[in-house]
């Protein structure tokens, strides 16, 4: 059978001997296949593609994963979540805009969640598409609510004692937006991205000694100034008595 492969939503990368960058930047989807063709479609975002990636990195002690995404598939988010869970390596997230659905299920991941104030987590509970007489979509809506049950765990992990599984499927079932501010009260997350440091504070005697120096700076330039423009006001001076009587 054919193969292609989709185009690269993602990216890992190794950024020194020790640690490896990955880049989550767009929906979580398994391979698949083009029914007209025959072919099989190769996901670069599938749970397979994220383990042949991640072998290629044995010895890593450090991934930096780095997310913005709107979710995706449930089957090969829950495989990555497990996959990262797994590894011995220190695992930092950064939410760099969006971390909804499964993607936000993959962050819970990290030994560490960082979030700048201006990113969003969205939690819900899964759905599919679903067609059969009145028993198979029962069934349907059962199965769900497991995949859910097995979804709410790795937010529970993360969260310890910030998060109740009661407040947790309240937020579920509402399709919930949290904030930066709202992950970290809820322990979805444990802090806001650094921001740059403003410059320190310069001491007293420091300031007064360069306003000084800038003072005297300004007085110097300021006389050469005026002494340029005296010498000019004293050559046109000359000219106007030489030539014009």
């Amino acid at each position: 059978m054919a193969e292609r492969t989709n185009c690269e939503m993602w990216k890992m990368e190794a950024k020194n001997e020790d640690t490896i960058n990955l880049m989550i930047y767009d929906r979580v989807e398994g391979d698949s296949y083009d029914w007209w063709s025959g072919e099989k479609i190769k996901s670069e975002t599938s749970a397979r593609h994220f383990k042949e990636e991640l072998d290629k990195y044995p010895n890593a002690e450090k991934i930096n994963i780095f997310i913005n995404s709107v979710g995706g598939s449930v089957l090969e988010g829950s495989a990555i979540y497990n996959l990262l869970k797994r590894h011995n390596a220190e695992k930092t997230v950064y939410i760099d805009g969006f971390a909804c659905s499964i993607a936000s299920v993959i962050a819970m991941a990290g030994d560490k969640i960082i979030m700048p104030k201006t990113a969003v987590m969205m939690i819900h509970n899964p759905w599919t598409y679903a067609v059969g007489n009145a028993e198979e979509l029962r069934k349907e809506a059962d199965d769900l609510e497991k995949i859910g049950e097995s979804m709410r765990q790795a937010y529970l992990v993360k969260a310890g004692e910030k998060l109740s599984e009661e407040k947790l499927v309240e937020m579920m079932n509402a399709e919930t937006y949290l904030t930066a501010e709202e992950c970290i009260k809820y322990g979805l997350a444990d802090a806001h991205e650094e921001e740059k440091p403003e410059k320190p504070e310069e001491p007293k005697e420091k300031a007064e000694a360069r306003a000084k120096v800038e003072k005297a700076r300004a007085e110097q330039a300021q006389a050469a100034i005026e002494q340029e423009m005296t010498r000019r006001r004293e050559m046109a001076q000359a000219v106007v008595e030489k030539y014009i009587k």
